[in-house]
């Protein structure tokens, strides 16, 4: 997939305008927060904010920035993943994650050294990603590795409802849209 085909699939996903009352990102549109949009450098109403611009967006916040189009070279679906999982919990959650699973995947550092999660998708995270996807098989390893970021993206979403239970609110429609 391309990141405009992922970034048109995201936007559909999120939907237009909302303020939810629990909702701690405020006004969005497309899932874009407020904050976001101003950081971005948006200075009209959230409920006017123009598609395109919410595209523009995700594809320099939320794809570029974070270097998820690196690892699209090496797999296009957990640069998928990681794209989707930063739009909802932040790019360097997304990062860490896949830091975190390669890591935890590493065979006690037989196949490659563990990487530290610092939620920056730099040289030995791309090193890391490419052995292991060359030792355990494009596909094998490819769906190994999205169930885990899945599994490592539910337990957070979990965690942050039990924490928050305003949250609740927002749960089920994580697990149901989110995950897998």
């Amino acid at each position: 997939m391309e990141i405009d085909d992922l970034i048109d699939a995201l936007i559909e996903r999120e939907g237009g305008y909302a303020n939810h009352p629990s909702d701690r990102g405020g006004p969005t549109k497309y899932g874009i927060t407020e904050a976001v949009a101003r950081a971005h450098g948006y200075a009209g109403a959230m409920r006017d904010l123009p598609r395109d611009e919410a595209a523009a967006i995700y594809k320099r916040l939320y794809w570029l920035r974070p270097r998820f189009d690196q690892v699209a070279k090496r797999s296009g679906a957990v640069a998928a993943e990681l794209f989707d999982t930063g739009a909802n919990m932040g790019p360097a959650v997304a990062a860490t994650f896949l830091q975190r699973a390669l890591s935890a995947l590493n065979r006690d550092r037989k196949d490659y050294a563990d990487l530290v999660p610092d939620g920056r998708i730099g040289a030995a995270t791309l090193a890391a990603l490419d052995t292991f996807l060359q030792l355990r098989g494009k596909t094998t390893g490819e769906s190994v590795l999205l169930r885990a970021l899945d599994a490592l993206q539910g337990e957070r979403y979990i965690r942050l409802a039990e924490r928050r239970p305003a949250n609740e609110a927002f749960l089920y429609g994580w697990l149901a849209n989110r995950i897998g």
